[in-house]
């Protein structure tokens, strides 16, 4: 019931009708917040997935994971992490990632960890991710000014 579906065919599939409905590209995301728990199983599932949605503009995505700061919130975790999200991009800087020493070396993304990173400037775009238990799988996609 709370283990992601291992291929996360539900979190592309979120990822991809977000970005395609907001009318964006992968190489248009700077910055993902991941739903990321601090669980193996459902790290790299999402870290997987991240990769399978963007390809290889994903070598150039600053990844946060916002529920190392927060603690998980279960139904407002969405909500605020998705203020998070919009406060990345008006602020041009993608916060951080905290109480991770040892990465997974099977983490595929650039992990911002323990001080924040500058975005860029421009029209930009970022994915706020949640999922849930059941397979509920949600992102949101945010654009700069």
């Amino acid at each position: 019931m709370t283990s992601p579906e291992p291929e996360g065919r539900g979190q592309i599939a979120a990822m991809r009708a977000s970005l395609a409905q907001a009318g964006l590209a992968p190489s248009d995301v700077v910055h993902v917040n991941a739903h990321a728990t601090s669980t193996v199983v459902g790290d790299l599932v999402e870290a997987r997935s991240v990769r399978a949605t963007l390809g290889d503009a994903a070598d150039g995505v600053a990844l946060s994971a916002t529920k190392s700061m927060t603690g998980h919130l279960l139904g407002g975790a969405g909500a605020l992490e998705s203020i998070f999200t919009v406060l990345a991009l008006h602020e041009r800087t993608a916060p951080p990632t905290i109480n991770v020493t040892n990465p997974d070396p099977e983490l595929v993304l650039d992990l911002v960890r323990d001080t924040p990173r500058t975005l860029p400037e421009g029209q930009i775009a970022a994915i706020n991710n949640s999922f849930g238990f059941g397979g509920h799988n949600v992102a949101l996609t945010f654009t700069s000014a």
